[in-house]
């Protein structure tokens, strides 16, 4: 169960999704599983499950399985890659590089793995990756740590956001086509809009 306590406990966006045009409700389903891995090892999975527990809050095995699967995803894609800083490596290089990374370090100061550590420490070196304060051998310069957790972060919660489940609790109607928003004004929902459980 998630530990954020939604404000639309009775909404199911997946309820409406016959209201979708069948390819969206076909990517959307997707989000569900089963997923089939393609370039993340399950060793890679779990690290990355253990980092999304962390920068999105997030404790059920399905959504951050899906999590997962979204980067391995993005990982075995080029797309976007045209826009790199300077000496910034590959998103697939420079990720799979800083899960080994992260295990070496957590190995220094512990003398066991990342995900055999505390969940308190395995934030904290979190902390310290998005401010570049983690040992820079091995070329892990300060500005390369923090595109590292930039990357991460952004993979995770991209993901994170467009689990369906998710749309559940925060509100979120899923896909506007084909049936649109008409009601835009500030305060005023669609029929097929959630309200807060709160305020009613």
């Amino acid at each position: 169960m998630n530990s954020i306590e939604s404000l639309y406990p009775d909404y199911d966006v997946l309820a409406l999704q016959d209201e979708w045009d069948a390819t969206t409700r076909q990517i959307v389903n997707q989000r569900l599983g089963p997923f089939e891995f393609k370039l993340l090892s399950t060793w890679q999975q779990d690290m990355l499950k253990a980092i999304a527990r962390q920068l999105a809050y997030e404790h059920r095995e399905e959504v951050l399985t899906w999590i997962a699967a979204h980067v391995d995803q993005k990982l075995g894609s080029s797309q976007g890659e045209a826009e790199r800083r300077p000496g910034v490596p590959p998103q697939k290089e420079l990720i799979l590089a800083g899960l080994e990374a992260l295990e070496q370090w957590a190995k220094a100061k512990f003398f066991k793995g990342f995900l055999s550590i505390k969940e308190e420490q395995q934030l904290e070196y979190l902390q310290l990756l998005e401010v570049g304060g983690l040992p820079q051998d091995g070329g892990w310069s300060v500005e390369k740590q923090k595109e590292l957790f930039k990357k991460l972060a952004g993979l995770i919660i991209s993901a994170h956001y467009s689990h369906p489940w998710v749309w559940s609790e925060i509100g979120y109607g899923g896909p506007a086509y084909p049936r649109g928003y008409v009601r835009v004004e500030l305060g005023l929902t669609d029929p097929w809009e959630p309200k807060p459980a709160r305020l009613s």
